[in-house]
């Protein structure tokens, strides 16, 4: 009996150990990679995010010029969560914003915001 307590507590002690490396394990470039694609094809698509719509950007083709260009965004954000937030809702820290409230009227998913921002941050 004290042999199975033994195994059951090595075993529940394995399984937390490789759990908690799973959770622990940075993100890998290729994970990166990807998610920076996927952000720029939605930066780029003209039914959703559509940046292109106002914003000249990266290798873009027939961009707009209602919004600033969005070059150097670690030198204008260098808080990502703060060009995250502008993403989501532009009116927070500007009233008069005419670019659309992504977030907060649900016009994109947290996931395509967080995908967005990780590629414009590239930028």
């Amino acid at each position: 009996m004290l042999q199975t307590a033994r195994t059951i507590v090595s075993t529940a002690c394995s399984v937390a150990v490789m759990t908690a490396a799973m959770v622990l394990t940075p993100v890998t470039t290729a994970t990166a990679e990807t998610v920076i694609e996927k952000g720029k094809a939605l930066s780029y698509d003209r039914k959703l995010g559509n940046c292109l719509a106002c914003h000249a950007m990266d290798d873009g083709k027939l961009a707009g010029n209602i919004g600033p260009p969005l070059v150097s965004m670690k030198l204008r954000y260098p808080d990502k969560a703060k060009l995250r937030e502008q993403i989501w809702d532009a009116t927070t820290k500007n009233a008069n914003s005419i670019m659309p409230p992504f977030g907060r009227h649900k016009m994109l998913t947290e996931e395509q915001i967080d995908a967005i921002t990780e590629y414009v941050y590239t930028l």
